[in-house]
């Protein structure tokens, strides 16, 4: 679990950075740099809630794969079935 807050960590923050780059100065070397990173985390995001355990029955994984909100989603779903009820 540690490793996919990380990952949703990483795809958020890079999105934010490529989104205001964008809407602002749009340097094309930001883009460059940030893109791949935010393409391997997603991915990452997509891996990682696969290889969860409790991934399956939950509904998790294909949360996951929904762009810019997916890992946030997937890991909501995984925290609230790791919670005792």
């Amino acid at each position: 679990m540690r490793a996919l807050r990380v990952a949703v960590s990483v795809e958020t923050l890079s999105l934010a950075v490529l989104l205001v780059n964008l809407f602002t100065v749009h340097v094309p070397a930001v883009a460059s740099l940030v893109g791949p990173l935010h393409g391997g985390a997603y991915l990452a995001v997509i891996i990682l809630t696969t290889l969860a355990p409790g991934s399956a029955g939950t509904g998790a994984r294909w949360r996951a794969w929904v762009p810019v909100i997916g890992g946030l989603l997937a890991l909501a779903r995984l925290r609230r079935v790791a919670q005792p009820a």
